[in-house]
């Protein structure tokens, strides 16, 4: 294969959702059922490392916590907004919980809060969210 063709694959990233093997087995469990349509993240980590932020017509290869790749989704949809400003659509498309724009803030708040404590950031309302939305394009049916 040439160099050229491997930099021009619109693939993103290769990752797991969530930072403990409980969730993380479960999120992808998630996707795989077409429940699980969007992940959200925060802007600061797109700001401090070599990582880059999603856009749509990226493909990332999602795994469990083992690292066995489990799907592949490509993003159809960012916007990136405060924290205080996510909706309930949103909350919905991630498939977790009882789908409640409430039950999100409540799990993203603490799950950001670790994240922020990583990044050396004060987790805050304001805080820019990564809202990503995606679609299951392997396996496919």
């Amino acid at each position: 294969m040439k160099a050229d063709m491997v930099l021009d694959t619109p693939l993103y990233d290769f990752f797991h959702f969530d930072d403990n093997e409980p969730d993380a087995n479960e999120l992808v469990a998630l996707v795989i059922e077409g429940k699980k349509l969007g992940t959200a993240s925060l802007l600061w980590e797109y700001q401090t490392g070599d990582k880059q932020q999603p856009k749509a017509g990226d493909l990332s290869v999602v795994t469990d916590w083992d690292g066995f790749p489990q799907c592949v989704i490509e993003t159809t949809l960012v916007d990136v907004i405060p924290f205080k400003n996510v909706g309930e659509k949103f909350a919905a498309s991630e498939g977790e919980g009882d789908l409640s724009l409430e039950y999100w803030k409540d799990v993203h708040w603490e799950y950001f809060g670790r994240v922020c404590e990583e990044l050396n950031q004060e987790r805050s309302l304001e805080m820019m969210v990564v809202c990503e939305n995606f679609k299951v394009v392997y396996p496919t049916g």
